[in-house]
């Protein structure tokens, strides 16, 4: 008999009632194994290509993932694969790091705004905004009462977004300590992510609490019904990929019949104007012919 198939693999933090990591295992799989996994990626895999195909060609909204998680998370890899069923005509990946001099001299949504996409875009933020209420309040890199202000100010911003025709959906890969020590542990024996090693991840790790505290408050304080977070269990990269996939889908399904109506119009009076087009020159061509 199948085992029945949860309306998410994703815990959706809204709003409604206080979050908690500790609410929500990393190992969690929902009952699913990963021969099962397998097989069902396959099929929300392409039921995605299709999904981002129609989104690029109506080119009536936008679509902007944003991957948040704690080193060794995943969201590299998790990048990659959305990125191998993407239209790499109408993707960018933006990677949010230490700002410039430049970026610190304005807002600091300013550099973000500049990477959001234009319709019919999909854009993808491996670390985003939610930064300036993360790693500046975990390191005290600004006063507590600059970065308690930009909650409301990224709430804003996305609602100014989503205003816009952007389909956001916000990921957050939720890893174990014991499972991040392990990966941090891999890399260095693997030559092949060594450009990964970096000892802050392990000075980071001391401060493990603080930052649950500040992953916590931004997963409550930007949430909403229209602009959720999905916490993905990431102890398992295999469940992951499928849980990040099955959730865009999920998310994107609602536009398919509106976008393929979109298409139909353009095709209609496309087709319209090639009729026009082709009869004005058979019309001059058979002009051209009496003229003979």
């Amino acid at each position: 008999m199948a085992r029945h198939r949860p309306q998410s693999y994703a815990r959706v933090v809204d709003g409604r009632g206080r979050f908690r990591l500790s609410q929500l295992d990393p190992a969690e799989t929902f009952g699913l194994d990963k021969d099962q996994g397998k097989s069902h990626i396959q099929a929300i895999d392409d039921e995605f290509r299709e999904l981002a195909d129609l989104l690029a060609y109506a080119g009536s909204h936008s679509l902007l993932v944003v991957i948040q998680g704690r080193d060794a998370a995943g969201k590299d890899g998790c990048v990659r694969h959305l990125l191998s069923v993407s239209n790499v005509q109408t993707v960018r990946v933006t990677a949010f790091k230490v700002p410039s001099a430049e970026e610190l001299s304005h807002d600091f949504l300013w550099r973000i705004h500049q990477h959001a996409p234009r319709k019919g875009d999909l854009a993808i933020f491996n670390r985003s905004h939610y930064e300036d209420v993360l790693a500046t309040r975990v390191h005290n890199l600004v006063p507590r009462a600059v970065w308690k202000r930009r909650y409301a100010h990224i709430n804003a911003f996305e609602e100014l977004l989503t205003d816009a025709q952007t389909i956001l959906v916000k990921f957050f890969l939720h890893v174990s300590k014991d499972e991040q020590e392990k990966r941090l542990l891999e890399r260095e024996r693997d030559p092949r992510k060594f450009w990964k090693l970096n000892p802050s991840d392990w000075v980071e790790r001391d401060l493990w609490d603080e930052a649950t505290a500040a992953y916590e408050d931004a997963l409550n304080l930007c949430s909403s019904k229209e602009r959720p977070w999905h916490v993905i269990p990431a102890d398992h990269k295999w469940f992951r990929n499928v849980a990040v996939l099955d959730t865009l889908v999920k998310v994107l399904r609602p536009y398919r019949k509106q976008w393929m109506a979109e298409l139909e119009a353009i095709g209609k009076k496309a087709k319209q104007e090639i009729t026009r087009a082709r009869e004005a020159s058979q019309a001059k061509g058979t002009t051209k012919a009496r003229e003979g």
